[in-house]
Order: structure tokens, then sequence, then C-alpha cells
């Protein structure tokens, strides 16, 4: 009766190990997802504090501008991003809380079960403390086997009665440890609650900053469309500039590489042309006057082969493709303020505006970088003022446009990271920002999947 019940506690303890290892495997998993979104509302923190830096520069010169209402949209969308990451972590948190409240529960019910059996093995033993009747059961055994599984089961149930005093003060401590645990997260709760109303009041302030600067921009609507077309006109024609560029750049490339094609099919003419000379005055030496006749060989010359990209280039192409979602920013700190492709104008409803690549605003005197190893091929007076660096990564481009300064020069190599020029400061709009394009052949592609963006 006793192994039984050795034996069915012995299950107990290994099914609460089981159920304490799926405890620990879930908690290690939240911990991980906890950490991400920890190091994301910091990432958001330091991009608000970023824009409050250049809302503070629009604001100097011009309150009511584009480049202000720009800088408090980012605000709002991030402000409203760290709402929902707090949110996020709430909910965990509660999530966690309440599987720790579980394990509270199957503690405790666990810790009053395992003294109870030990109570009883307690009184048992007491009532069997007597060494005398303890041997007198060992020896009256009919055979030698069974007097030597009955003193085996005496040891067996000292040794049980120690496991179970040792269990009983790990799953006190056990129990201690998450009480502990949960007082940490009931704390950890108030002070994200906490968090998350500050945030509210503040993003109420801020969208409340939004529709007075929104406000006085649409009372000017008339002024701001006839700029807003202007702009338009000049985004079209930098575009067809960057596109000529870029198609005379390719048709430079081409032409290097048919020349090289052709002078190698030369000099290889040459060369088989020597050879069958030397063979012929060869030939002409040991043949006898009547064999000596002059024999007309026509030589085949194979179509030169015109490669599109050299080795180098071939192989820079490939690093650049493995390197999708993990280049660097061109700039060290700045946030995207509008995205590749078409969408609507932030303050004029109905007014589409069309972006071949991301518009990325920063400080003033923000220094531009490459994104990758290259060759500068172009540099230019951008039609929308400023100037343009254009770098090749082998078949694809890099276009940095919006330049006050530029500080390489065509046909120089360039390496990741390394300056390129400043930001220029857009005086009209209130603005500082940078437009980075990503090119395939004559192909645009959205830059905002290859820059490299930490915690999503």
């Amino acid at each position: 009766m006793i192994l039984f019940k050795y034996k069915k506690n012995n299950s107990k303890v290994i099914l609460l190990l089981l159920c304490f290892f799926v405890f620990s495997i879930s908690a290690l998993s939240q911990t991980k997802s906890k950490k991400d979104l920890e190091n994301k509302k910091k990432r958001i923190n330091e991009e608000i504090k970023e824009i409050n830096s250049m809302l503070s520069e629009t604001k100097a010169n011009k309150r009511s501008s584009l480049g202000a209402l720009v800088n408090i949209n980012m605000k709002l969308e991030k402000r409203q991003d760290l709402i929902n990451t707090i949110n996020t972590e709430l909910a965990q948190l509660n999530k966690e809380i309440k599987n720790n409240e579980l394990k509270s529960g199957t503690l405790k019910a666990n810790l009053e079960k395992l003294k109870q059996d030990y109570a009883r093995m307690i009184i048992f033993a007491q009532r069997n403390q007597d060494s005398y009747g303890k041997l007198m059961f060992v020896f009256a055994a009919s055979s030698f086997n069974q007097a030597y599984s009955r003193l085996k089961y005496f040891q067996q149930y000292s040794d049980f009665r120690k496991k179970q005093a040792g269990e009983i003060i790990h799953t006190q401590d056990l129990l201690l440890a998450n009480l502990n645990e949960l007082k940490n997260q009931r704390h950890e709760k108030n002070v994200l609650l906490g968090t998350e109303e500050v945030e509210k009041q503040n993003l109420s302030k801020e969208k409340n900053e939004h529709e007075q600067v929104l406000t006085e921009l649409q009372q000017k609507e008339k002024q701001l469309k006839a700029e807003l077309e202007k702009k338009k006109e000049e985004t079209i024609q930098l575009q067809l500039a960057i596109k000529k560029m870029i198609a005379d750049e390719i048709k430079r490339k081409m032409e290097e590489a048919k020349a090289k094609a052709e002078s190698d099919a030369v000099a290889a003419k040459k060369i088989k042309e020597a050879k069958e000379k030397k063979l012929k005055e060869t030939n002409k030496k040991i043949k006898s006057p009547v064999e000596n006749t002059t024999t007309i060989t026509k030589v085949k010359t194979e179509p030169a082969v015109i490669p599109e990209l050299s080795e180098e280039a071939v192989a820079l192409s490939a690093d650049f493709a493995n390197n999708r979602g993990r280049l660097p920013w061109p700039v060290l700190k700045g946030i995207i303020c509008e995205n590749y492709g078409e969408h609507e104008h932030p303050a004029i409803k109905g007014f589409m505006i069309s972006n071949y690549g991301v518009e990325i605003c920063a400080n003033k005197g923000t220094q531009v970088r490459a994104v990758f190893d290259g060759e500068v091929t172009g540099i230019a007076i951008s039609p929308t003022g400023g100037k343009l660096v254009i770098i090749r990564h082998g078949e694809y481009l890099s276009v940095y446009s919006n330049l006050g300064e530029v500080l390489v020069k065509s046909g120089q190599k360039v390496s990741v990271k390394q300056p390129i020029g400043i930001v220029l400061y857009n005086e009209d709009e209130g603005k500082n920002s940078m437009n980075l394009q990503i090119w395939k052949g004559q192909k645009t592609m959205d830059p905002g999947g290859w820059l490299y963006r930490p915690n999503g």
C-alpha cells in the first residue's frame, strides 16, 4: 500500500516538473517578445524625440508650413504606434499575471498535498518506529528474497520521506518566487497604465496642434495648390533628368563593353594571323618545289559578344541584392516622411502626389551617406533645387537628391556609409529632407524595402 502511494506521489512530482517545464518555455518566449516590445518602444521614443527636434527648427522659421504639418503627422503616427505597443505590452503582462496566478494556485495545492502526505508518513513512522518490530518484520519473511524486498522497502520509504521534505521546501521556494514575480508584474502594469495615460494626453495635444496647422494651411489652399502643381512638374522633370542620366550611363557602359570586345577580337585575330603565317613559313621550308603551292585560307571571325556587366559588376550586383532589407540609412538619424508611390497630400484632400523614392526628413546640416559600395557615375543640379548624386552598384543604382552640398566627384569609388553630401533645407516648406531612389536598370524600386528597420 505504501509502495503504491510512493509510486503515485512520484508520478505527481514528475507531472509537476513537466508543468513547470511548459511554464518555463512559455515564459522564455514571452521574455523574448517582451524584450522586442521594449526595444520597439525605445526606438519609437527616439524617433519622436528626433521629430520634436526637427519640429522646433521648423517652428523657428514657419509655424504653419507644410514641413510642420509633415512633422506633426509623423509624430501623431509614432505616438499612436507607441500607445499600441504599450497596449500590446499590457495585454502580454495581463496574460503573464493570469498564468502566474494559475501557477500560484497549482503550487499552493501541490504544497498542501505534499504536506498532507508528509504528515501521514510521519504518523505512520511514529506508529512503526520500534526497530525491534522492523527487524522482526524482516526476519519473519518466508524466503531470503522476501526478506531482502522488505529491507529494501524500509530503505526506499526512508529515502522517499527525505525526498518529500525536500520537495516541500522546493515548492515553498517556488511559490514565494512566483508571488514576488506577481507583485513586480502588478507594479509594472500600474507603471504602464500611467505611461499610457500620459501618451494619450500627449496624443490629444498633438491632434489639436495638427488641426490648428491644417486649418491655417487650408485657408491658403489656392496658393498651396499652385505651389504643389509647380513642385509636381519639377518632380516630373527631375525624374526625366535622372532617367536620362541613367540611360546615358547604361549606354556608356555598353559602349565600353563593346569597344573592349572589339579590341579583344582584333587582338585575337592578329595573334591567329601571326600563328598562321609562322606555320606557312615552316611548311614552305619542308615542302618540295612541286608541292609548294599557294593556298588561300579564309579566316572566320566570330561576332563580338557585348556583355552588359563585367564580372566585378555582376558580383557587386549580387552582393547588393543579397543585402535587401539590410542597407544602412542614407542619414545617421532621420525619419521617412513620405513613402514610395502615389498617395494623397497630407493637407490638400484629393491632391495626389507621386514619389519615385522615399523622402527622409532630418535635422539641418545632416550628412548624406552612400548606402553601399559603388562608383559615383553622375552629379547634377536638380530641377527641384539642390543637387543630386547617382552611385552605381553593378546593375543597381542609388540616387540621392535634394542635396545642398556634394562631397564626392564623378568617377570616384565610394564605400558604404561614406559621406557624399549635405541635406538641403527647403525655406518654402520649412523642411529639411533628402530623397533616396533605388533603380535596377531603368526601373525604380521601393527603397523602404531595402533599408534596415530594427524591431519592425
